[in-house]
This record gives structure tokens, C-alpha cells and sequence, in this order.
């Protein structure tokens, strides 16, 4: 850790300067007043408790808090830090366990915030957990940018985020993992990314495989004459399951599979086509790829 110098926070008394609305020096956040300011790389000053920092850091706030510090008797000097105010801002609202909603941080700042917890002696793993606001922040936003939210969920080892988010990678084309962002990744949200999207294959394929229920026997449509439609129903399926991919929509296996029906004469065999399609669909819907475990 680089050695810590305190700066001066102004260069006159008539110096304007930006002070963060929720850690000002008049704020309650805590019974004693603030006793540690802190400035952005874009001069936002914020003003906070040495003690509350401490209490949920694990380096002294990357030694800004160390007890041993030679730090100003006043509040007129300031540590520097290199985050923009966006970022410390919400670093020190998860510090403090306050939302940071009401800011709406873009998924950008939300994930350089938790990038940088680690340099302030802060745990994502502790800090993005299930019944956070952080977590929920970072998941509202995760329909829109999956393959960021899932990047940092495995660069922190978050597998509670990575495991919802993952839902949102079904329709991601896995070959077309450049080196670089599989190696951000890691070997083993990978691994578990790529069984994940082999698991709903399989589980298509399985759900495929039953052909329609025969009916009674008839004058018209014997059970011999029936199974042109099992081995038609074969054949579609075989189509339907090669050409699949994990996000695989029910429309898609309707425009499969229910064509087949031109070619029935008899009207009990249309029926049971119909009948095992709507269950097939019933089947696929119910497919819980959000609620299923990663494959570790």
C-alpha cells in the first residue's frame, strides 16, 4: 500500500467546493459527528466516521483509518482518492448499510464500485449477498447487460447473483467466447455456464423423445397405420433438437411440430399430436433454468 498524504481540502476561505449530500458535516448519520474527509478524483468531498469505516473494512479502509495514522487534528484536510464521486459514493453507502437507489447509479459505476470494495478492505461477497440493496441493484439491471453482471459475479466469486443471471445467457452463443473475456471469467463460472446451457439441451432432447399417445384402434387408423405418425413425430424431433439452442422458443417447436398434422387423415391422431405438443410446451415452460444450480 502506497503511503497516505494528507492534503490540504481548500486553498482559500472563499474556495467553492462539492460536498456529497448525504455525507456532509452537518449529516447524522451517527451520534458523534464526522471525523475523516474524503475526496474524489472529481474534488466531491465527503465526510465520515474513521470508526464506521473501520468497523466494515478489513485494511482500515486501505490504511486511510489505520488508529496508528498520523492524520490533522481538523476536518480541513483531506485523503484523495482516485474513484470518481459516483463510485465512493456508493463504497461508502455500502460502508454506512444505507440504499443508494434513490442515486441510480448506472451498471457501469454500480460494478467499479464493487471492483474497488477489495482496495478499501471491503468483501463483495459480504456486501452483494442476496439481501443487500446492492445485490438488488445489480440484478435489476442484469436483463439488459447479462454478460456484465455474470463477468463480475465470477470475478468475485458471487455465485448467489451469478446463478439468477445466468437465465439471461441462455440465448448468448457460447462459441463465440473471445480468449480474453473467457479468461475474465474463469475456468469455473465458465464450466458452469457451459453445463448449465448442455443441461437444457438435454433435458429438451428428453422432453422430445415420447412421441404422441395412440389411440384405440379404429376401422380407419389401426395401430399400424399410427405409426406413421410416431415415426413422423421422430423425424420433426430429431430437426427440432438439432437445430436447438438453451433459449429455444415455444413458438419454435409449435412450427416444428405441428405441421405435421397436414398429413393426418384421421382426426383421433390430430388430436393426440395436438395434445402432446400443448403438454411438450407445458413441459418446456416449466423448465427452471433461474431456479436450477449451477453445475459446480
Amino acid at each position: 500500500m502506497e503511503s497516505l498524504e494528507w492534503i490540504p481540502a481548500f486553498e482559500s476561505a472563499n474556495t467553492i467546493v462539492s460536498v456529497s449530500t448525504t455525507f456532509h458535516p452537518a449529516a447524522q448519520l451517527l451520534p458523534i459527528p464526522p471525523d475523516l474527509v474524503l475526496a474524489s478524483s472529481d474534488e466531491v468531498f465527503f465526510y465520515v466516521h474513521a470508526t464506521q469505516v473501520l468497523g466494515v473494512s478489513s485494511n482500515y479502509f486501505n490504511g486511510i483509518a489505520a488508529p496508528n495514522l498520523a492524520k490533522p487534528d481538523t476536518l480541513e484536510s483531506v485523503a484523495r482518492l482516485p474513484e470518481n464521486a459516483m463510485v465512493l459514493n456508493i463504497i461508502l453507502h455500502t460502508a454506512y448499510g444505507i440504499p443508494c437507489a434513490h442515486y441510480k447509479p448506472t451498471l457501469d459505476t454500480l460494478v467499479a464500485a464493487i471492483d474497488a470494495m477489495p482496495t478499501y478492505g471491503l468483501s463483495p461477497k459480504v456486501h452483494v449477498a442476496p439481501s443487500t440493496p446492492l445485490f438488488t441493484l445489480v440484478l435489476n439491471q442484469a436483463p439488459m447487460q447479462p454478460l456484465v453482471v455474470y463477468t463480475l459475479a465470477a470475478r468475485h466469486d458471487l455465485y448467489e447473483l451469478a446463478r439468477p443471471v445466468s437465465g439471461y445467457l441462455l440465448s448468448f452463443p457460447l462459441e463465440s467466447f473471445k480468449d480474453e473475456l473467457a479468461a475474465t471469467i474463469g475456468a469455473v463460472y465458465l464450466k458452469r455456464l457451459f453445463l448449465l446451457h448442455l443441461a437444457r439441451l438435454d433435458t429438451l432432447k428428453r422432453l422430445l423423445l415420447p412421441p404422441p399417445h395412440p389411440h384405440p384402434s379404429t376401422e380407419q387408423c389401426d395401430f399400424a397405420e399410427q405409426k406413421k405418425l410416431t415415426r413422423a413425430w421422430s423425424l420433426a424431433a430429431s430437426y427440432v433438437a438439432w437445430d436447438a439452442r438453451a433459449d429455444l422458443a415455444p413458438s419454435a417447436i409449435q412450427s416444428a411440430l405441428l405441421p405435421l398434422a397436414d398429413h393426418l387423415p384421421c382426426e383421433l391422431c390430430k388430436q393426440s399430436l395436438a395434445d402432446r405438443v400443448k403438454h411438450l410446451l407445458v413441459q418446456w415452460s416449466f423448465v427452471r433454468y433461474y431456479s436450477r444450480k449451477l453445475s459446480s
